[in-house]
C-alpha cells in the first residue's frame, strides 16, 4: 500500500471516530502516530498538538502535520480531507434530519450514554499528556494558571496559549 493510501485509510477511520471534538482523540492519535506507526516522536507530537491549538480545528490540524512529515504536500492534503470526510458527511445527513432525530426518545438517551464517555476520553487525553510534558516545577505552574485563567475570566483561550508561550520562551533563556 503506498503512502499516500496508507494516510488516506488510516485517517478516513480516526475521522470516523472524531466525535465530541479532537482532544478525544489525542489518546489514539498518540498510540498510531507516535507508538505503533512511529511518524512521529513524542516530541514531534507534543509540539503538533501544541502548534495545532492556533488553528481552526485544532487537534484535526495535527493529521495535516503528521500527514506532511509522512508524504509531503500531498500527505497533508489527504490527510486533512480524509479526517473531515467522515465527520462531514455525517453531519450533513443528521442535520436535514435533526427535526425527525432530537424527538425520539432513543436518539436523546444514545446522546446521554455518549457524553459522559465523551468527558472520560478528554480526560484520558489530559492526563496522558500531563505525564509526558509536566516535568518541572513551572510547568505545573502554567498548568493550575492556565486553567485558572480561563475558568474564572472571559480571556480567551488563544490569548493564554500564547503568554504561556512567551513565559516559555522567557524562561527557556
Amino acid at each position: 500500500m503506498t503512502a499516500l493510501l496508507k494516510l488516506a485509510w488510516l485517517f478516513l477511520k480516526i475521522g470516523v471516530v472524531f466525535v465530541g471534538g479532537g482532544y478525544v482523540l489525542i489518546p489514539l492519535l498518540h498510540r498510531i502516530m507516535v507508538d505503533e506507526l512511529h511518524w512521529l516522536t513524542l516530541r514531534e507530537f507534543l509540539d503538533g498538538v501544541a502548534l495545532s491549538q492556533l488553528t481552526p480545528g485544532p487537534l484535526a490540524m495535527l493529521a495535516t502535520f503528521a500527514g506532511f512529515k509522512c508524504a509531503g504536500f500531498a500527505g497533508a492534503l489527504v490527510a486533512t480531507v480524509c479526517i473531515f470526510l467522515p465527520c462531514t458527511a455525517l453531519m450533513l445527513f443528521l442535520s436535514s434530519r435533526y427535526e425527525r432525530f432530537r424527538s425520539i426518545d432513543t436518539m436523546k438517551d444514545l446522546l446521554d450514554g455518549v457524553l459522559p464517555a465523551v468527558v472520560g476520553l478528554v480526560f484520558a487525553a489530559a492526563f496522558n499528556l500531563g505525564k509526558t510534558s509536566l516535568s518541572q516545577p513551572r510547568d505545573f505552574i502554567l498548568l493550575v494558571a492556565g486553567f485558572a485563567v480561563l475558568q474564572f475570566t472571559t480571556l480567551a483561550p488563544m490569548a493564554v496559549i500564547l503568554g504561556a508561550a512567551a513565559i516559555g520562551l522567557i524562561f527557556n533563556f
